[in-house]
Parts: C-alpha cells; structure tokens; sequence
C-alpha cells in the first residue's frame, strides 16, 4: 500500500481506470515513432542557437535582432499548445500528430528559404505551433500504450528524443550548418519531421478521442485549480535549470577558465543526464509519483547551489551538470500528474505543460541574466535558480496539501 507522502494525486471522478491500447506493430515501434517526432522538435528548437550569427548574416541583421527568431519560435509554442489542443478537441490522435509533424516540417522548410528577416520571424513562429500539441498528445498517446503504473515511463520515451537531439543531432547539425549554410540546418530538420510523420503513420495505433470531446470540454481544464497549480510549479520550478543551461558556455569559459572548443563537450554531458533520466529516473516516478516531485525540485535545489560553489572547476562543475540534467525527469513526472488532474479536459492540459516549460525556460534565462548584471559573477544564475526550484518545492507543497483536503473532505 502506497502511504499518503507517495499516493497518486487524485484521479478526478469523471476519469476511470484507462484501458491499454494495443499497437498493432508493437508497442516499441509505437514509442520509437512518437520519439522521432521529438527528435525532430528538438533539433529545430536549439539547433538555431548555435547558428545564430550564421542566421543573422544571412537575412542581414545584427546578432541581437536575429535572435528575435528564437523569441519567435518560442511565442508559437506557448501560442499553439492551447489553441491547437482546444480546436482540434474530436481529432483523433493519430492524424493530428501527424497534421502538427507535416506542420512543423513546413516551418521549417520556410525557414530554410526565407529570403529576408520578416519572411524567418513568421517561419519560426509557424515552426514552433506544433510543438507543445505534439508533445501533449503525444504523451496521451504513449500514456495509453502501457499499464498506469508506466505511464511516466512511457512520456519519459517521448521526451527522450529531445534529450537524444541535444546529444547527438544539436551539435552535428550545428557543425554541419557553420560549414555548409545555416539553410541546410533547417532542411535537414523538415527531413525529419517528414520521417516522423510517416513513422507515425505506420506505427501509432489510431487511438480515439475521449468520448463527448469539445472545445468547451477541453476549457474546462483552466477551472481546476490542481491544473493551475501543476502548472505553475514546472514554469517556476524548472526555470532554474534553464537560467544555468542558458549561461552554461560564458560560466564555463569566463568563471572556469575552460576553452571555448570544450563547450560542445559540456552539453554532451549534460544530454546524457537527460537520457539517462529519461529512461531510469521515470521508473522511479512511477514508483512513487508525488513523493518524486519533491525529490527532483529538491535536487535541483542541491545541484544548482553546487554548480555555484564548484564552477570555477571545470571537471567538477561537468560532473555536477549530469546530475542536473538527470532533473529532466520532472517533465515526465508533471506530464503524468496533469493527467490525474485534468479530469476530461486531457488534450489542454497535457499540451499546456509545454507552454509553461517555455515560459521555465524564458523566465530562468531572464532572471539568470538579471543576476549576472547586478552581481557580475557567472555563479549568480545558478544562485537565482536555487530560489526558482526552491519555489517549485513551494508550489508542490500547496498543490498537494490542497489535493490532500480534497480527499479527506468529506462527500456532500
């Protein structure tokens, strides 16, 4: 029996104990094809990163106002997730996965031949729509492929392909686009969100849509206040993490003394943390899925503060930011809770985790550079970003004491 620190948080009453759907191909096709999407998605989100002055060149612009195309691609994100996920409520899942990959390929094709700097903002913008929705269904999806005892698991296996992107593909696409063109880049990432489209196609069961599915429905998510609440602790919680990543090259050069070339070696490590968390760590929220939220925002808390206290080592501050990108399990693990919460407004709330991991990674680059500023010490990020995960254990703390209330209330 589960204690009351460990229990599942509550399943609302209109959702009942969810059936196992069967791939016709095999379950291991079905989540290899959902993670091909995010391998794609990843790709096109932090590829452009590293290929920023190569972009700005090429539509003719300063450094500063070509990195408005990332800000861009980023307001598609928070943008689309709810929209696509309110108006496209009775779709069933497979086609509108496969509508939101096609989708994406073709923002990034604009953005592959985008002739000037107006023509790449609306690419990018139309580039990141489908993210958050495809991230959200998608998770529904994998969700309903296994037993509710592995549903963390198998989200963690769709979230995967983000962490393999910025392993292998972020950095080999980046060379390949400093070499060649940064056009290539994007052309290369429509590739593959056309295979993972076809993947789709091919391998993921047409799952239906809950049945009496609706746009209204669906807004009945923002009603809720543990949906609010769950939100709110990835967008603050995670943010810490984002502030150290944003800042990761200038801490390491600048703080550590730690040659420029070496920087694609840091993100390498902390992309393996991010696999290994995604595939072992999620076992472990499965197994205790409140108790693991707070275990996660509490390791970030410990692991930020230690990457200020070690950055001015570069070996010991590398080994510290695996530990860190094994915190990547707490998307999963958020992912999953929305979908106890949400009630039968899943579509909304499940695509809405991604909007607020925006808005993490905005808000952790934000405050993260307004400490630098005030102090000038590249161990001020990591700082401001202990509070944000120290804020997260805040919000945890209330969204589970409240849902703690619920449950002992009694029936009226």
């Amino acid at each position: 029996m589960q204690t009351a620190t460990d229990a599942s948080p509550i399943l609302s009453p209109e959702v009942s104990e969810p059936q196992v759907v069967q791939a016709p191909h095999g379950r291991t096709w079905a989540l290899l094809a959902l993670g091909m999407g995010g391998v794609g998605i990843g790709t096109g989100e932090f590829a452009p990163m590293g290929l920023l002055p190569q972009i700005a060149d090429g539509v003719d612009v300063s450094i500063t106002t070509g990195g408005h195309a990332i800000s861009a691609y980023a307001l598609g994100v928070v943008v689309g997730a709810p929209l696509i996920a309110v108006l496209a409520a009775g779709v069933r899942r497979r086609l509108l996965l496969t509508i939101l990959m096609v989708t994406f390929a073709l923002g990034n094709v604009m953005s592959a031949l985008a002739p000037e700097y107006g023509s790449l903002l609306l690419a990018r913008f139309v580039a990141g729509l489908p993210h958050g929705a495809y991230f959200g269904i998608a998770s529904l999806v994998a969700a309903s492929l296994v037993p509710a005892e592995r549903r963390t698991w198998a989200v963690g296996q769709v979230l995967l392909g983000l962490s393999i992107a910025n392993l292998v593909l972020v950095p080999a696409i980046t060379l390949l686009g400093q070499q060649l063109s940064w056009r290539y880049a994007f052309g290369i990432v429509a590739g593959i969100g056309v295979v993972a489209s076809l993947l789709v196609l091919r391998f993921v069961p047409d799952v239906p849509v809950q049945r009496g599915a609706s746009m209204l429905r669906e807004l009945g998510a923002l009603k809720r206040p543990q949906v609010l609440l769950t939100l709110a602790m990835g967008a603050i919680g995670f943010g810490g993490m984002f502030g150290v990543y944003s800042y990761v090259a200038p801490t390491f050069t600048e703080r550590g003394g730690m040659r420029e070339g070496l920087v694609p070696l840091i993100l390498v490590i902390w992309g393996l943390g991010m696999v290994i968390g995604n595939i072992y760590v999620t076992r472990l929220v499965d197994r205790w899925p409140t108790a693991s939220l707070f275990g996660l925002l509490a390791s970030f808390a410990v692991f930020l503060s230690l990457f200020a206290l070690v950055s001015r080592s570069p070996v010991l501050a590398a080994i510290v930011v695996f530990f860190i990108g094994l915190g990547v399990a707490f998307a999963p693990a958020l992912q999953t809770r929305l979908m106890d919460v949400a009630g039968d407004a899943q579509a909304l709330a499940a695509t809405l985790n991604h909007s607020a991991f925006n808005i993490a990674n905005a808000l952790g680059a934000w405050i993260g550079g307004v400490a630098y500023d005030s102090t000038g010490s590249w161990a001020a990020p990591a700082i401001a970003g202990v509070g944000l995960s120290l804020g997260g254990l805040v919000l945890a703390a209330i969204t589970v004491g409240l849902a703690r209330r619920q449950e002992l209330a009694p029936a009226t």
